[in-house]
């Protein structure tokens, strides 16, 4: 029997429905925020990645599915949003629109990890970019709707993380320390992080080893490190965001996993996570990627979260979720003749807009009213051979029992 791939799950109807959920909720809140939204392609060219995320990181180095195409060329299943949207932005001139442009999407994304709790090989990301602008204000902005995001979908004992990591201009100098204090630790880190010493050091304290992390407590601080306008930009953004009253605290360890940041980094947990990951959704700035993907300088600042860890922690805080809308009428029907009359009345009801479901197949009046009922139907439209001779229906309240005979016609003005 064929099962789904490693790393990958089916997502049934009674998980839609937190799909759903979640996703009327970020969409309100983007056109609240004035974002619209982008979608782009599954696959992109793979130097794509290669030059954004990093050629160094875990990322490009373990995680992302490459091949090459029919055509020769190499191409890489999607494993973060930025990159094609900043892609999208450059392609379509849209930087001759009014500055910054807000930009929001949902996507699939492939990364080759160890599947667990919280990880998938594929999961689901809702994510939005507001590129063209390098006010603080808008990285307030950015953390504010990711921040009232999590709270309107009913998630409590949230902490949200900040951090800045320097410049071009900055970072040189504090990954200079930072990869010297590292060297005289060497023998006590994993192996992983000897490797991330020598390539991509800064990498060095999102370790998740417990004694990298301890050694990780009293490493060089990047705020320490900043060079005059990050650090005006950091203290702006701390103004901001107790302007708008929103609980920070600074994670000197805060560095995110794509080498594309710069300056604003931040991420928001739950007090007790669920999965492996206790982030359930961060971001951060971009300045240089739109530079290094051939355009001009520009400015850019994004957030990101896995669906799929948001539901883990919805589930975990028992965080109720509306039950999704049920069609309100089942037409149940006793011989051929009633059949008839039924399909005709389900489609007339269904093009007044009346949601319908209707009765299949040759079982007992009984077995369909348990049906009608199991299903959530508020009304039952019961169909038989004097109905039909008197072209009436009678009309079942599945809640009270009570039931009345309408004629055929007029039942939709009886009906939600």
């Amino acid at each position: 029997m064929y099962r789904a791939p490693r790393g990958t799950a089916d997502i049934l109807p009674r998980e839609q429905t937190y799909r759903h959920y979640i996703m009327a909720n970020a969409v309100r809140l983007c056109q609240l925020y004035g974002y619209e939204q982008i979608d782009t392609p599954t696959f992109e060219d793979t130097g794509l990645f290669v030059r954004s995320v990093g050629a160094e990181t875990d990322i490009v180095q373990k995680e992302m599915y490459t091949f090459e195409d029919k055509g020769g060329h190499s191409i890489t299943l999607r494993p973060e949003g930025t990159a094609p949207v900043c892609r999208a932005y450059l392609e379509h001139g849209l930087h001759n629109l009014p500055q910054p442009v807000k930009l929001y999407y949902t996507a699939a994304i492939f990364r080759y990890e160890r599947p667990q709790a919280g990880r998938f090989r594929e999961h689901h990301q809702f994510g939005y970019e507001a590129i063209g602008e390098a006010d603080p204000a808008l990285d307030a902005e950015v953390i504010d709707m990711a921040w009232q995001f999590f709270t309107s979908l009913g998630l409590k004992n949230l902490s949200l993380n900040l951090n800045s990591i320097g410049c071009q201009d900055c970072r040189p100098q504090y990954l200079a320390t930072l990869k010297e204090y590292y060297t005289e630790h060497t023998a006590d880190l994993c192996r992983d992080c000897k490797d991330r010493l020598a390539r991509n050091p800064l990498r060095l304290l999102d370790c998740k080893n417990p004694p990298c992390q301890e050694i990780a407590i009293a490493a060089p601080k990047s705020i320490d490190y900043l060079c005059p306008p990050c650090d005006e930009h950091f203290l702006k953004l701390g103004k901001y965001l107790n302007l708008l009253e929103l609980p920070f605290k600074i994670n000197h360890r805060l560095v995110r996993g794509l080498d594309y940041y710069t300056r604003t980094v931040f991420e928001i947990q739950p007090a007790t996570a669920a999965g492996s990951q206790s982030a359930i959704g961060g971001g951060g700035r971009y300045d240089n990627l739109i530079a290094e993907l051939g355009g001009k300088p520009t400015p850019a600042i994004g957030f990101a979260t896995g669906i799929e860890r948001i539901i883990l922690n919805l589930k975990q805080q028992d965080v109720p979720i509306p039950d999704p809308a049920k069609p309100p009428v089942y037409i149940a029907h006793l011989g051929d003749e009633a059949r008839d009359v039924a399909i005709k009345l389900a489609a007339t009801l269904r093009q007044n807009g009346t949601g319908v479901i209707e009765a299949f197949g040759k079982k007992s009046l009984k077995a369909q009213l348990r049906q009608a009922n199991s299903l959530g139907a508020h009304y039952a439209v019961i169909i038989g051979e004097d109905e039909v001779k008197a072209n009436t229906a009678v009309l079942r309240d599945m809640t009270t029992s009570e039931q009345k005979s309408i004629p055929i016609d007029q039942l939709a003005e009886w009906l939600p």
